[in-house]
Parts: C-alpha cells; structure tokens; sequence
C-alpha cells in the first residue's frame, strides 16, 4: 500500500509521506507492545535458532573453502524471501585501495554474501558484520566431541566456529528473520554482511563495503562476552634478529653462544611489558594485561647440535591499546631493547635488529556517547531488563576497517574470546538466543519500524 501511494504522488509526495509516517510510526506506535510481540517470537523459536546455528557449525568453512557455508546461508536467505548479493572478489581492483591488505589465499572459488532488507525509507541504515571462515580445528585427538558435529550439552553447543563467529552470523540472521515474521519491517535499509578470508585479514569487509554496502551504523557480531564493545584492541608483530660469535667445539671461550644472549633479548621484552601495563591506562580495558600482551612466539637460533651458534631470530606479538600508532609501539619496542642492550658487554657494541614484520592493525574505537553505542546499550536494556556491561574488547576484528571506512560501529555478539580458535570451542545456546533479541531490537531502535 505504502509503495503504491508514493507511485501516485510522486517524489515530493513521498518525501511529505514519508515525513508523516516516520513520524507517526516513531512517536504513535506503542513501542513497548511490539517489542514484547517481537520477543515473544524469538522465545518461541529458540528451537529454530538453534537448529539454524548447529547447520551453520556442521559446515567446515576454515579459511580458502567457504563456498559451501556461502552457498547454505544464500539458500536459507532465498528460502526466507530475502534478498541478497553473492560475488567474487575482484583482487587487483581490491588491491589498489589501501586498506587492503596482501592476499595470502586466491580469492577464486570463494564467493561473498551480503543479504539486504530494503528499508519502507526515512530511517537509518544498519549493517551487521560478521565473518564465515574459521581457523583448522587441529587433531580430532584433541576435542571430546567432533569438531564440526555441532554437538549439544546442556546450555553449550560445541564445535569448531561456535564462539568465533558462527554465533553471531546466526544471531543476526534470525534476528532479521523473526523480525519480519513478527510483521515488523524497518524503515532503513538492514544489510548482513557474510565475509570471507577474515582470520587472514580484513579484504572481505573492505570488499563488502567498497560494492556498496555501507550503513549509517553497523554492529561487528564478534564474541563479546554478551558485554557492549565500543573498542577494539590492535596489535603488531615483530622480528628481533640477535647476534653472537661462533667458535670451534674445542675453543668454546672463544665464542659468543647467541642463545645466552637472545635470552637477554627475551627478558627485555617481559620487562618492557611489565612497564607497559604498569603505565598504559585506557578506561574500557580496567584489567590491561591482557590487551597489551607483549610477548616471544617463536625463537631460532642454530643449526647444529656441535656447534656453537652465532644468529638467532626471535618474533613476538605486541598489543596495543587504541590510541596507540604501530609507527609509535615499534619506535617504543626498539629503543628500549637497544637501551637495555647497553648494559650489557657484548650487545653494546653488537646491537640486535627490530623491525616490525608480518600483521599490522591499530585499535579503534568510539565514543560511548555516540548514537550507535547509545542505541545498543539501551536496545540490550529493553531486550534484556538489565544493564549491558560496556568494555573494550580484546583482540582484532573487522570494527577497525569499518571504523576505518567511516561506519560508526559497535561490536557485540554472543561467545566468549576464551573459546575463540581453542581446542573444544563451545558457545552457550542461551546467549545466542539473547543476542538474537538485543539485536533484532537494535533493528527497532536505529532504524525505525513499520508495524
């Protein structure tokens, strides 16, 4: 009826209809009844939601084979009367932008998805953000259930995925799902991004984004603990290249063993975090040992029992709190080991190598006061009867290129970052069901409805 009237009257009809019906749909409507309708239909359909999420778990989508899952979800979407766009990645256009990041696996054969609810008009658009791949679940040896069977026990479902993220991509499919069923229709458009190769980078939502899909606010449904995140935390990698001296077996005295002095090396990173957490303070990261973890991953060094060595390579990990720049922390990295180098004989006049090598990605975040994070917190209120908590989240997620984009975004999601990529990864069936409801409300309240 609404589409037909504005065909009668034209552009300027529709921009004066469609004033009096956001209007009179925002301020007449009791909210509060269609909201309880709303819920309602979502308790009713925790079999269905969790149906949906133990399908998307059975289907190994690990990084490079995500077509299958693609393909499912398309189907389901179909199936719903939705509307969606599947596509390629065009890599050498995609590269000439820079936020991409290298390509690490050929984008052929793995499509992108986006599903889109087109909006009745006069509200604001909302994307949801999530991503299909998953990292290998490593031996079956090392899970007490198949890693990809979706197995039920009690509250949790288990399986590679569960927490990170097939959970939020089910959250806010149903959420989009059940809130049409429930005869609730936004007034801004609702895209679902579906994204590809994100446990390598960030391509798949930069991709989604430059085809298009860009909102007024988007929600990244990483697991957040069921905690409001309006923060997420960077982190660079790092090379150290340390040197000694290398001397026959029998004039050991002569030598300078490299593994006695990569061990300083070692020691002066632990100190350097240690001054870190002491020092850097950000209030949405009260416990900071976490997302400033500063560390050696991997270490190097000889290549023959017999013989002492004289090269050794040493990579770690820094973590950055938003706000932080990469340039910043490496400059911050590197003075401090070569200053720590000074006081000792050999490392003084033998300095080792720092270079920042492999990952790069700075933290963002948004200001709690900002509409997007405003309207979640209230949304989860409404949908929840309590209080969110309100943190930062630890650890890497596509809100940075969002943010990056100019999409003001805040991440949620059901799952906990304490299963994510762990051995027996599981996710409590009752948060699913509650982020369903928190974000089909975030629906409601961004956007505007017609009921």
């Amino acid at each position: 009826m609404y589409k037909m009237l504005v065909e009668c009257m034209g552009w300027v009809g529709e921009a004066l209809f469609t004033f009096t019906l956001y209007s009179y749909l925002v301020f007449s409507v009791d909210r509060g009844k269609i909201l309880k309708k709303v819920l309602n239909h979502i308790d009713n359909s925790r079999d269905e939601i969790v149906s949906f999420l133990r399908d998307l778990i059975r289907i190994p989508s690990v990084t490079g084979e995500e077509r299958g899952i693609q393909e499912f979800i398309a189907s389901k979407l179909k199936d719903w009367g939705l509307s969606y766009d599947m596509w390629f990645i065009d890599e050498t256009e995609l590269l000439k932008h820079p936020l991409a990041e290298k390509v690490k696996l050929p984008y052929k054969d793995r499509p992108m998805l986006v599903g889109i609810v087109k909006g009745y008009g006069g509200g604001r658009s909302l994307a949801f953000n999530g991503h299909v791949d998953v990292i290998p679940s490593g031996p079956a040896s090392s899970w007490k259930f198949d890693p990809f069977g979706g197995v039920i026990d009690g509250y949790r479902i288990y399986g590679r995925g569960a927490s990170d993220m097939k959970s939020g991509i089910a959250a806010y499919t149903m959420a989009v799902k059940l809130l049409l069923e429930a005869d609730v229709h936004p007034l801004g458009n609702v895209y679902l991004h579906y994204v590809i190769d994100e446990e390598y980078s960030s391509n798949g939502t930069l991709a989604a984004l430059l085809r298009g899909y860009v909102a007024d606010g988007a929600v990244n449904a990483e697991a957040s603990d069921m905690e409001i995140q309006p923060a997420v935390s960077g982190s660079m990698w790092f090379k150290i290249k340390v040197r000694g001296k290398t001397a026959s077996m029998s004039r050991v005295w002569e030598g300078v063993n490299v593994i006695e002095q990569a061990y300083k090396i070692y020691d002066a990173v632990r100190k350097l975090y240690e001054i870190r957490v002491s020092e850097k303070k950000h209030p949405l990261y009260p416990d900071n040992r976490g997302v400033l973890a500063l560390f050696i991953g991997t270490f190097n060094a000889g290549s023959y029992p017999s013989a002492i060595p004289d090269e050794a390579e040493l990579r770690g990990r820094m973590g950055l709190l938003p706000g932080e720049s990469i340039g910043d922390a490496i400059t911050e990295l590197r003075d401090f080991i070569l200053k720590y180098s000074t006081l000792d004989p050999w490392l003084k006049y033998n300095p080792p190598e720092i270079v920042q090598e492999g990952y790069a990605g700075e933290g963002v975040e948004i200001p709690i006061d900002h509409p997007i994070v405003s309207t979640m917190i209230n949304a989860y209120a409404s949908a929840l009867g309590i209080k969110p908590i309100v943190k930062g989240h630890e650890g890497a997620t596509d809100m940075r290129i969002l943010m990056k984009m100019n999409v003001p975004t805040v991440c949620f999601g059901p799952g906990t970052i304490t299963q994510m990529h762990a051995y027996n990864e599981w996710v409590d069936l009752r948060d699913v069901v509650n982020a369903v409801k928190v974000m089909a409300t975030m629906i409601i309240d961004w956007c505007g409805f017609l009921a």
